[in-house]
């Protein structure tokens, strides 16, 4: 009792204290200061009923500038804040939390004290609307693994397609979130305009063929067993609607409190902005202070955000007269419950990545001319021999933001992911979609002599089964390759490496592109016994340390993994076919948050859409530090390798942070954290799954580490 009546007071004289202190900062010129802050800060202390409040977001939110402007921080463990490098604006701030409701905004200028008080949510139910996604979707129910393999429509109405649980968690994954997250509000719950339609099961069947991605989102559900995803997806929802809620994640503890996030709104409410870059890969300092710049796959805009003005601009990117079809589909097989016929989006030029170049240039993967335009010259240029190609969905082009002008480069090859290699040709890679191949171009000898034909080269991979060192069709096999993913050339020793997500378990590829010799390697997996300690599946991103180690999201399992080609006992022969010949170079680390009801294997609920390595710092936490995309729980994750320990980089507002790629830069070495930065960006094909729904925009994100929570 005692104790009980010593809490009470604490509680009462530190309500009184901070109603004091707020009346003292409304009358007095010269506020007590509760924290450090400059001309250009806001900071304070967040407190409820229940004392400081530590580890939640304070949200700083302007329209004054140019565009939309947002800055959001965490708290100490004693409930203190500061709001850093603030421009001149009125700003309404508020306070966000897990275990809180939003606080009432108060507006604000910088160089004031704000106290701030926090709301305890009313119920479970108010407190997980501020949940990730992935905390929402950790509640479907899984078929156990009893059920598999599946046995049609006349059977369990799982598809004999499913062999194992696994390969059902991987659709859930990559053929249910590539284009947005599950358990989003916008996911969890049904639109008014379903109403009329009666049961969920119904609602679902509906709503997974609505709007322009409807065809592919049926054909997800068929892949299941279409009768049995609808089950699973409808009681998900029906337990939802009846007042199940995830339970609470923890909030930012430790160095997740030391994060900075700066927002920027750009693009337009039909954006799908694909990617993010901002530097030279190789060298962060390039276009320090400068532009960051992205890609919309949906309308084919070319996306600009001023970080020092605060402005925002984006253009169409120029094809030819004919640059043959969209790549989305013009037409839908049901209304859009957000946009009814209209078609939002229209993509001949279907621009998907990109990357600064040593000058500044910002390339970037996209279709200028007709897929089957191929140029004479491709039938006999020496790269055809062992992988000839009739057609080239998607091309090559650069911005020069000196003379502000669009440049394209005619290949034979189709681009996807794209990155810059450390040689002295400055050979650029690509992916090729649907042709089993890696091209590059050497842009040295492109701008030397402006021959497009004798700049590019592609390959396909063969294992050297008799090992003499050289492709032998008939005798060496050529590696399967449909649709690679990601791509990542080696800085060690001039190789290219490749993922590829299917066929099950997937596997990553090494090519030689001076010889065309490959080699695979399929992530740790037993067909026969898939609960197995350490199995993972489905390689997505892929990057590379300044060591040559190969890191890759595994993005159906929920890993973030490491492939060390050296600790390989056998690297090509007979042995090798198969891909399982080098699980000893296989590194696998889990990551964090809720897991799948139903579900008793090691695979996190998080959907990994692709990662980054920091081989240069640019956030502040180490050279060579992975990071995987949280894609499906509204954050960056961050892994040190050394400890098998993460943290997580979570953006609380807008809610629905679907990230694709990241790019770091460094703008000054010299200035500490305030030079130093990662960028990501709202990459959902759906932008307007965003809480605001149809007119929301996009934001790009840049993520900065103080090292301390009252860092100015």
């Amino acid at each position: 009792m005692n104790s009980q009546i010593t809490r009470s007071a604490s509680l009462l004289l530190m309500s009184v204290a901070v109603a004091l202190w707020a009346g003292c900062t409304q009358m007095s010129g010269k506020p007590a200061q509760l924290v450090d802050i400059d001309s250009d800060d806001i900071g304070g202390v967040v407190t409820s009923p229940k004392g400081p409040e530590a580890g939640v977001w304070v949200i700083a939110e302007t329209t004054d500038t140019p565009t939309k402007l947002r800055k959001i921080v965490v708290t100490d463990d004693k409930g203190r804040y500061v709001l850093p490098d603030l421009p001149t604006a009125n700003y309404k701030v508020w306070v966000r939390g897990y275990g809180l409701v939003d606080s009432t905004p108060v507006t604000a200028t910088p160089g004031h004290q704000l106290a701030l008080q926090a709301v305890i949510a009313p119920t479970p139910q108010a407190a997980a609307q501020y949940y990730p996604a992935s905390y929402w979707y950790a509640l479907a129910e899984v078929p156990l693994k009893s059920e598999f393999p599946g046995t049609g429509p006349a059977g369990n109405g799982i598809s004999p397609n499913m062999r194992v649980q696994d390969q059902w968690i991987n659709q859930m994954k990559l053929e249910c979130e590539t284009c947005h997250e599950l358990g989003s509000k916008a996911t969890r719950e049904f639109p008014a305009a379903f109403d009329s339609l009666g049961s969920s099961t119904a609602k679902w069947d509906h709503r997974a063929q609505v709007g322009q991605d409807g065809a592919a989102m049926s054909a997800a559900f068929s892949g299941f067993g279409r009768e049995r995803a609808l089950k699973m997806f409808s009681d998900w929802t029906d337990r939802i609607a009846a007042g199940e809620v995830p339970p609470q994640p923890p909030r930012p503890a430790g160095l997740e409190r030391n994060l900075v996030l700066t927002l920027w709104e750009w693009g337009d409410p039909a954006t799908f902005a694909h990617d993010t870059f901002v530097t030279d890969k190789r060298n962060p300092t390039v276009n320090a202070y400068g532009p960051i710049y992205g890609v919309d796959w949906g309308n084919d805009l070319f996306l600009i955000v001023d970080p020092i003005k605060n402005s925002e601009e984006h253009f169409r990117i120029p094809t030819s007269a004919d640059p043959g079809p969209p790549a989305k589909p013009q037409s839908m097989p049901q209304p859009s419950p957000y946009w009814g016929n209209q078609i939002y989006w229209t993509d001949p030029a279907n621009p998907n990545h990109g990357a600064l170049d040593e000058l500044g240039r910002v390339w970037f993967t996209t279709r200028f001319r007709n897929p089957t335009d191929q140029p004479a010259w491709c039938q006999t240029h020496p790269s055809f021999a062992l992988s000839p190609l009739s057609r080239s969905r998607r091309q090559l082009g650069y911005w020069d933001p000196k003379t502000r002008k669009f440049h394209f480069v005619n290949i034979c090859f189709d681009t996807h992911h794209m990155r810059f290699a450390s040689d002295p040709d400055r050979t650029v890679y690509a992916n090729a979609r649907g042709a089993d191949v890696v091209g590059w171009v050497k842009t040295r000898v492109l701008d030397e002599t402006g021959d497009e034909a004798k700049a590019q080269g592609w390959c396909r991979g063969y294992i050297d089964v008799n090992r003499d060192g050289k492709v032998e069709p008939g005798i060496d096999v050529p590696i399967v390759m449909p649709n690679p993913y990601g791509v990542i050339p080696n800085p060690v020793d001039g190789s290219v490496w490749v993922t590829v997500p299917l066929p099950f378990p997937g596997k990553i590829v090494r090519i030689d592109p001076k010889t065309c010799l490959g080699e695979a390697y399929e992530p740790p997996f037993d067909m026969k016994n898939p609960a197995a300690k350490g199995m993972g599946f489905t390689p997505r991103g892929i990057d590379v340390d300044s060591k040559g180690i190969i890191w890759t999201a595994l993005a159906g399992s929920g890993h973030l993994a490491s492939f060390d080609r050296s600790k390989c006992k056998i690297l090509d022969g007979p042995q090798a076919v198969n891909g399982q010949h080098c699980r000893e170079g296989w590194t696998l680390y889990p990551a964090p948050g809720p897991r799948f009801k139903g579900v008793t294997d090691e695979i996190a609920v998080d959907y990994h859409y692709y990662n980054f390595v920091d081989q240069f710092d640019t956030l502040g936490l180490g050279k060579d530090i992975p990071i995987a995309n949280g894609t499906g729980s509204d954050s960056l994750r961050v892994l040190f390798p050394s400890t098998g320990k993460w943290i997580t980089l979570r953006v609380p507002y807008p809610m629905n942070f679907y990230q694709r790629g990241m790019d770091g830069r460094i703008d000054d070495p010299n200035t500490g954290w305030k030079g130093r930065g990662l960028y990501a960006d709202y990459g959902e094909n759906a932008i307007w799954h965003l809480p605001g729904g149809r007119g929301s925009l996009g934001n790009v994100v840049k993520f900065q580490m103080r090292p301390d929570p009252l860092a100015k």
